[in-house]
């Protein structure tokens, strides 16, 4: 049952979430750091939630028919942080187009995944909340690709730290539930 093997794992999110309130602390504290050195935070982030969300694919690969779309979704975000690491001259234009095209991908993949688990857990609306903040993240940052770098960081940081809290408490969450949740 999927709820067991995310009840097993409720670590992930909560590693994820820390990752994501470091990198968003980090872009808070230097909003003018240089666009290459923003590519290198990003690209640690990116880099070790696409590990963490390898693991828990294959954590629950054997309960969950679906495990593949989350590999996928980690590989492709180990893929993303490794390519920020191969150019982190790129242009202020990519790096803007990668993360919103990381940000969609993850935004959609929880909003699905919080469909899915409806029937078997309540409070699936922090997973909500993170897939929706993911998603309008997306569509700010490609509504208006050319904004300044310093605006840039200063939402960036504040998506990492509100998706990372929500992950957290999902992670939490999923702790705290009974043994054998049954809808």
């Amino acid at each position: 049952m999927l709820i067991e093997t995310l009840k097993r794992h409720w670590w992930v999110p909560v590693i994820r979430g820390i990752a994501a309130i470091i990198f968003g602390i980090i872009a808070f504290t230097h909003p003018v750091m240089a666009a290459a050195t923003l590519v290198l935070f990003f690209g640690a982030w990116v880099l070790i939630d696409g590990i963490f969300r390898v693991v828990g694919a294959i954590g629950h690969r054997a309960s969950d028919k679906e495990w593949g779309s989350d590999l996928i979704i980690g590989i492709l975000g180990i893929i993303i942080g490794l390519l920020t690491f191969h150019a982190p001259g790129v242009t202020a234009l990519a790096l803007v187009i990668y993360i919103a095209a990381w940000a969609l991908m993850i935004g959609a993949t929880e909003i699905a995944l919080a469909i899915k688990m409806r029937r078997e857990i309540k409070g699936e609306w922090f997973l909500i909340l993170m897939g929706l903040a993911s998603i309008i993240f997306a569509a700010f940052l490609l509504w208006n690709p050319l904004a300044g770098a310093a605006a840039l960081i200063w939402v960036i940081a504040w998506y990492a730290v509100i998706v990372g809290v929500l992950a957290i408490f999902f992670g939490f969450r999923l702790r705290s539930l009974p043994a054998f949740a049954v809808p």
